[in-house]
C-alpha cells in the first residue's frame, strides 16, 4: 500500500440517505447493541461465577461471547454515529481497520461454531472419553489456534482489499467497510484478489461448516440409537440452541460472501444487519432461554444473592 493511500478519505453512504429516517433509526439499532452488550456481558458473568458451568461447552460459550462483543462494536457505534452525524467520512486508515478486526472477529466466530459442534459430537456420542479428549489443555490449544488462524486469514484479506490503487470515487455504498464495497472503488484490476479472498473465505465458511455437518450427523445417528426416549431429547435438546446459532450465522454469511461480486444488491444491508447486529443480539437469548443449566445456574445464582441480602439485613439490624 502506498503511502499516499493513507491521506484517502472514504464517504459511507450508511444506510438511508433519508434525514427523516436516521433518528429512528439510531434508535431502532442502539437498543440491539445495548441488549447484545448486556446479554453477552452477562453470560461471560454467569459461567464465571456457576460452578456447574465450568465444563469445555460454556468455556467456549464465554468466548464466543466476547467475540459478539468485540463484533458488534467494530461495527455498531461507527453506523450509529453515521445516523446522527452529516460527516460520514471515514480514513483510509480507519476503514481499513475497520474491516482487518471485522474480518478477524467473524473467522473467529465460524472457528468457534465449529468447536461447539465438535464438543458437542464427543458429548453425545463419545460420553465416557469426553474428559479426555476434551480437557482443558485441549480446550486452550483449540481457541489459541482458532485466534491465531483467523489473524493471519484476516491479514490477508485486508491486503487484498486495500492493497489496491483509489484513483477515482470515494463513496462506500454500506453502513461499514466491507470487502465488495471497498473493491468497487479499486482503480486497479481485483480480479486475483477478489479470487483469494473468496478462496479464504471459502476455507473458513465452507470448512467449518463441514466440520458441524458431520458434527451432527455423528450426534443424529447416535441418538437415533438410543434406547430411550427421554435420552433422545435430553441430546436433542442440547444441540438445539448451537443448531439455531450456526443458522443465523451461516446462513447470511453464505449469502453475503459466496456470490459472484457482480451479484451484490441493495439487499446486501438487510443480510448485514442480520449478523452484525441482530445474530449477535439473539445469541445469549438462543443460549439462555433455551438451556436447562444455564437457567438453573441463574436461579443459583439469584438464590445466593437472596441469601447474602438476608445475611446482610440480619448483621445490620443486629448492629
Amino acid at each position: 500500500m502506498g503511502g499516499n493511500q493513507t491521506q484517502i478519505k472514504f464517504i459511507l453512504l450508511g444506510i438511508t440517505d433519508r434525514p427523516c429516517a436516521q433518528t429512528p433509526l439510531f434508535v431502532f439499532f442502539l437498543l440491539p447493541y445495548i441488549v447484545t452488550l448486556v446479554g453477552n456481558v452477562g453470560i461471560i458473568t454467569l459461567v464465571r461465577v456457576s460452578p456447574s458451568l465450568h465444563t469445555p461447552m460454556y468455556f467456549f460459550l464465554t468466548h464466543f461471547a466476547f467475540i459478539d462483543i468485540c463484533y458488534s462494536t467494530v461495527i455498531s457505534p461507527r453506523m450509529l454515529a453515521d445516523l446522527l452525524s452529516e460527516d460520514k467520512t471515514i480514513s483510509f486508515t480507519a476503514c481499513m481497520m475497520q474491516y482487518l478486526t471485522f474480518a478477524f472477529f467473524a473467522a473467529i466466530e465460524c472457528y468457534l461454531l465449529a468447536m461447539m459442534a465438535y464438543d458437542r459430537h464427543v458429548a453425545i456420542c463419545q460420553p465416557l472419553l469426553y474428559v479426555t479428549i476434551m480437557s482443558s489443555r485441549v480446550c486452550w490449544q483449540l481457541v489459541a489456534s482458532s485466534y491465531l488462524f483467523a489473524f493471519l486469514c484476516a491479514i490477508v484479506c485486508t491486503w487484498c482489499v486495500f492493497g489496491g490503487s483509489f484513483c477515482g470515487p470515494n463513496r462506500i455504498d454500506h453502513f461499514f467497510c466491507d470487502e465488495f464495497p471497498v473493491l468497487k472503488l479499486v482503480c486497479s484490476d481485483t480480479h486475483s484478489s477478489e479470487m483469494v479472498i473468496f478462496a479464504f473465505v471459502t476455507i473458513n465458511v465452507v470448512g467449518t461448516s463441514v466440520i458441524i455437518l458431520l458434527s451432527y450427523i455423528s450426534v443424529l445417528f447416535t441418538v437415533l440409537r438410543m434406547c430411550s426416549a427421554q435420552s433422545r431429547a435430553r441430546a436433542f435438546h442440547t444441540c438445539t440452541s448451537h443448531l439455531m446459532a450456526v443458522s443465523l450465522f451461516f446462513g447470511s454469511g453464505f449469502f453475503m460472501y459466496l456470490q459472484p461480486p457482480s451479484n451484490h444488491r441493495s439487499l446486501d444491508k438487510v443480510v448485514s444487519i442480520i449478523y452484525t447486529v441482530v445474530t449477535p443480539m439473539l445469541n445469549p437469548f438462543i443460549y439462555s432461554l433455551r438451556n436447562k443449566e444455564v437457567k438453573g445456574a441463574l436461579l443459583g445464582c439469584r438464590r445466593r444473592l437472596f441469601s447474602h441480602w438476608q445475611h446482610s439485613r440480619v448483621v445490620s439490624s443486629r448492629t
